[in-house]
């Protein structure tokens, strides 16, 4: 077992690794910017170290710094938690090179499953359905270019190879703007991810977001935790996710999580991770998976009573999983609501300093959070503040005591998104579920 692991985040996720760690008995070091100085999880963790001024950069983004933190700390594991520093590569293969052990995949799966390209070819491979389009590079000849999209049937996706989080996309209705949306879409891939090369799928007019959860061990074990519904979302950013999926049919659930896991297998992943798929007329398609522990975890350890986090660790010790297939079962419904310090009519940001801080609380009611009173939320990060889960035997009763549970929270003195919340939970479409992923921006007029 792992004596001492260095968290190299922020905010509720490090909160929550440093709490899996504690329940194991393993000692912690917060890593912080000066921003952060004064979080909550900076003072409950046995050490701490500042790793530079506010800026992303030049803290949570600095390799030589987070791995001379875990060097003069004698630290033995760095858990990169999500965003940041947890799917780069380079990142992984800089600490196990220093003699540290990664909690995550090695680098070489970061890699592969990091380059959209390579990951489809790679699903494809293990029998993961994937989304019809151009199997690989677009060319650049233009003839070539109008021949794919053609063959695909518009309206077409132009994505970036090393894009993510929605970025590096362009939708393309028309012959006559194909050739520019892929000229425009390299450039910008270029600059936003240093890799220009960029590639065809069918656009899907009508799909639901949905994921499945992965465990794999070094061992050759893998297993599912079921999926997640993400499909409210604004802008690519989830905004409520549900675990089970609503109307989706159980034979359903398990084929194609026995194909990730089984994809799992085939690759040599171990750690935690999610297979992400759209889901229109009864079938899935592969779109990415995200090698890391995810923002929406809670939902899925609601329903299955795994801790998604402890089993991160543990397999970063080398141990087997502590659970098979067959020991896998899921109860009820769980639903959660990203809470975010941004006005809820403009979505911009609403930094500064909570004056008032009240949680919900209840039977089956999880909050995720780092803030406190009088806590001061920085403008150097993202704007996320909380995560308030709802768990009950079924989804209207989920639905409800979420309903109660937003009614129940206050945050003073910042501007949240509770409202939107409320909102959306009071959506007739919504309530009745399966909604897709357009759905909320219609809603909401963007």
């Amino acid at each position: 077992m792992l004596e001492k692991i260095v968290i190299a985040n922020r905010g509720e996720i490090a909160l929550r690794i440093q709490r899996a760690c504690r329940m194991l008995g393993i000692r912690t070091v917060a890593l912080h910017s000066e921003a952060d100085r004064e979080a909550k999880y900076v003072r409950l963790a046995d050490e701490s170290v500042c790793i530079g001024p506010a800026r992303a950069l030049d803290s949570y983004l600095n390799v030589p710094a987070v791995i001379s933190a875990a060097e003069v700390t004698e630290a033995q594991a760095i858990h990169p938690g999500y965003g940041f520093l947890s799917e780069n590569a380079d990142f992984a293969e800089r600490v196990e090179k220093s003699g540290f052990i990664f909690i995550g995949p090695r680098a070489d799966t970061i890699r592969l499953m990091g380059d959209k390209i390579s990951a489809i070819k790679a699903m494809k491979r293990a029998g993961i359905p994937c989304v019809p389009g151009s199997d690989g590079p677009l060319p650049t000849g233009d003839r070539e270019l109008l021949r794919i999209a053609t063959h695909i049937g518009y309206p077409v996706l132009i994505k970036a190879s090393g894009g993510g989080g929605g970025r590096g996309m362009r939708v393309v209705h028309t012959e006559a703007a194909l050739l520019n949306a892929v000229a425009i879409t390299r450039a910008e891939a270029a600059a936003a991810f240093n890799n220009d090369t960029v590639y065809m799928e069918k656009y899907l007019d009508n799909p639901r977001h949905i994921e499945f959860q992965v465990l794999a061990d070094e061992h050759g074990n893998a297993i599912h935790l079921g999926e997640r519904d993400c499909s409210m979302q604004r802008r690519h950013q989830k905004v409520v996710e549900e675990s089970p999926a609503p109307g989706l049919p159980e034979k359903l659930r398990h084929r194609i999580g026995e194909r990730c896991a089984e994809a799992c297998r085939r690759i040599g992943y171990r750690s935690a991770g999610t297979f992400e798929f759209l889901y229109q007329d009864g079938d899935f398609y592969f779109i990415e998976m995200n090698t890391r522990v995810q923002v929406e975890h809670p939902v899925t350890e609601m329903v299955t009573g795994v801790d998604i986090v402890k089993e991160q660790i543990l397999i970063a010790s080398g141990e087997k999983l502590s659970l098979r297939q067959k020991d896998v079962a899921w109860h009820g419904h769980a639903i959660e609501c990203r809470i975010n310090a941004e006005d809820p009519q403009t979505f911009m940001p609403s930094p500064g300093r909570i004056t008032y801080y009240h949680p919900p609380g209840g039977p089956g009611v999880r909050v995720d959070t780092h803030i406190y009173n009088n806590y001061t939320v920085p403008p150097y990060y993202d704007s996320m503040i909380a995560k308030v889960i709802a768990h009950a035997e079924t989804r209207d009763l989920a639905l409800a005591r979420m309903r109660v549970a937003l009614s129940e929270m206050v945050v003073e003195g910042i501007k949240t998104n509770i409202a939107l919340h409320q909102d959306i939970l009071n959506d007739a479409n919504f309530i009745r579920g399966g909604t897709n992923i357009h759905y909320l921006e219609k809603k909401l007029g963007l």
